[in-house]
């Protein structure tokens, strides 16, 4: 079978280097083009380390990509900026799958909303494919299985690493400013507390912070519910909702963000009742640079090929 041509525009960034790990790795996709203005001419294997291929990152003008004969185009650019490269490939009549990792399409209803787990049915051969965010994944998947009992908002306290605020110098991946910090921002509003809302029908506030660790986020969410349950019954719909996903692990502990780094899977555990079991707190930790964005671009990729969900993800 001949391999598969993927074009990611936009990969100088820590989620562009994951996911040419991955692809560099995979059976069937190929390393059409690595876009990025600031390494222009310089070769990847000088950048990600493990990757031992001979591409260089390029830089063409946004009109010439859909020349550049690409099966798959990965969209690895900061919020608002996907809409004018879709353009182009709309404007050459050219229908490559297209995957964004913004936030720009996620609330578009003509693209699929790309969490497998909890939308896989709704795929149907869409080439156009929106993927989540990371903390909205980590959300999604600790609420998903008590959706039909719940009572008022879930409020969501995050903490990420400081990778998760991309390579562009802030004050929230400013390792000097997060030492011995937990910074808050956007309390109110975050476009994941929107997007969770979206997809789950359901309010959720979301209280997210910085820490100083560079990966790996966690999400407590406290959830009321409309009638009592006990924890065994908890345990049940949680292990039913995600048994056979290997990449979601229902554990009878709390898990721990120092623990999920370099993994592919999300952890969910720290389940705790009140005493009349209608108050559930859920603890939520993953890689945001992976499940929470490259591995989950990956299992979008291959089911929009018709492959196994999994190939190219180490389970």
């Amino acid at each position: 079978m001949s391999a598969l041509r993927v074009g990611i525009v936009g990969a100088r960034g820590y989620v562009g280097a994951e996911l040419i790990r991955l692809l560099a790795a995979h059976p069937r996709f190929e390393l059409a083009y690595v876009t990025s203005r600031e390494l222009v001419g310089q070769p990847l294997a000088a950048h990600i380390p493990g990757y031992a291929g001979d591409v260089q990152y390029t830089s063409p003008a946004y009109e010439d990509l859909p020349a550049l004969a690409a099966d798959l185009v990965v969209l690895a650019l900061p919020n608002g900026k996907a809409a004018q490269i879709v353009q182009q490939f709309d404007d050459a009549g050219v229908d490559p799958v297209i995957i964004d990792l913004s936030a720009d399409y996620r609330f578009d209803p003509s693209w699929y909303y790309g969490l497998p787990e909890l939308t896989r049915a709704q795929y149907s051969g869409q080439r156009r494919i929106s993927n989540p965010g990371c903390y909205a994944t980590a959300m999604q998947l600790a609420i998903a299985p008590m959706a039909n009992v719940l009572d008022g908002p879930v409020q969501c306290f995050g903490v990420s690493g400081y990778s998760g605020a991309g390579t562009t110098p802030s004050d929230k991946n400013n390792v000097e400013l997060l030492r011995d910090n937990l910074m808050p921002y956007a309390l109110t509003g975050h476009v994941h507390e929107r997007e969770v809302s979206k997809q789950l029908g359901h309010p959720v506030e979301f209280m997210p912070h910085v820490a100083p660790h560079f990966r790996g986020l966690t999400i407590t969410a406290n959830l009321r519910l409309s009638i009592a349950f006990d924890i065994e019954e908890i345990f049940a719909r949680y292990r039913g909702r995600y048994a056979g996903e290997p990449l979601v692990r229902v554990l009878d502990e709390a898990p721990w963000v120092s623990r999920i780094a370099g993994m592919h899977h999300i952890e969910l555990g720290g389940f705790t009742l009140s005493g009349d079991g209608k108050r559930l707190v859920v603890v939520a930790t993953e890689d945001n640079l992976l499940k929470g964005a490259a591995t989950q671009a990956l299992q979008n990729l291959n089911m929009a090929f018709g492959l196994d969900e999994f190939l190219g993800i180490p389970l």
